[in-house]
């Protein structure tokens, strides 16, 4: 066993031995070895194993591993887990930033030694960011639904960045059971190293590793995502002044008050209060360095003034 070198960041700027750095987006053997001789397991099962690095990192350790992909007959979409795990690495696609089916290995070969098109049930080619998290969220269920008790997952995500908007795997992903631990894991060698960015791009140097146990059988608690659109008039926390700060901004210029009252006066907020017309002209005068009035009756935003 090796010294364990766990903490809540990680860092390996020399990958090791195992695996195929010729497979994109593998992750270094270091980190699978360090997971291994802090936890302990009889054995380690990865059911989106690449290019073994999980299996290659079990053998330098001693212990078995349990290693199935896409490319080798296993789909984890619909294929049923054989074992009963007690420790599950799974380093899912990063959507389609790499593609795997046909880029690093040949469909065809698939297809003709296994009876499928990977191409169909490969996640780093599902077309739209909200059809892939449910997917991963799938594949995130399944795989610890499998779990022995007492069995621990430990996933490792990153984020996207396109078009301006971050898609975060970390926050996307169902979260069941207990969440043990969030590790950092610094990234290295990427091909992203290699570009020079304009404007103002952060670029993303890091992943993260989730470690999750399952406490219990049948029940176990689940933390999740899920979108809604919010309307500021409504939310609990939301002052008069935001909420009519943020009604005349898209007006831009002057506006009679008759046009501020039409943007909250069907709010629930403005029907609970009696007096809400009282109170806007209340809010407006009473925050001179937000709301200006260039004439009787006419409002704007002070930065547009």
């Amino acid at each position: 066993m090796t010294t364990n070198a766990l903490t809540t960041v990680v860092s390996y700027p020399d990958r090791g031995t195992g695996g195929s750095n010729k497979y994109r987006g593998n992750c270094s053997p270091k980190l699978i070895s360090d997971l291994i001789a802090h936890f302990g397991p009889h054995d380690i099962c990865n059911y989106m194993c690449g290019s073994n690095t999980t299996g290659d990192a079990a053998s330098s350790m001693g212990i078995a591993s349990h290693t199935y992909d896409l490319h080798s007959g296993f789909d984890l979409l619909h294929c049923d887990i054989p074992e009963r795990p007690q420790f599950i690495f799974w380093h899912p696609p990063y959507w389609d930033i790499i593609k795997y089916s046909d880029v690093m290995y040949r469909a065809s070969d698939v297809q003709r030694r296994y009876g499928y098109d990977p191409r169909q049930f490969d996640l780093s080619r599902i077309p739209t960011w909200d059809a892939f998290v449910k997917a991963m969220n799938y594949c995130m269920m399944k795989q610890f639904c499998a779990l022995e008790k007492g069995g621990r997952m430990a996933v490792l995500v990153g984020d996207i960045k396109k078009k301006g908007k971050l898609l975060s795997m970390l926050f996307e992903l169902t979260k069941p059971g207990t969440l043990e631990n969030v590790i950092i894991k610094v990234q290295h060698n990427c091909f992203s190293d290699h570009t020079a960015y304009g404007g103002k791009f952060i670029p993303i140097v890091h992943e993260y590793l989730l470690l999750l146990r399952k406490d219990m059988p049948l029940q176990f608690p689940l933390l999740m995502t899920y979108r809604m659109e919010g309307d500021i008039r409504e939310m609990p926390g939301a002052t008069w002044r935001d909420i009519l700060a943020d009604a005349m901004e898209g007006f831009q210029k002057a506006v009679h008050l008759e046009r501020i009252y039409e943007q909250v006066g069907r709010s629930k907020r403005a029907q609970q209060q009696r007096h809400w017309r009282e109170k806007v002209r209340q809010t407006l005068y009473y925050h001179p360095n937000v709301f200006f009035s260039p004439s009787q009756g006419l409002w704007m935003l002070k930065k547009y003034a």
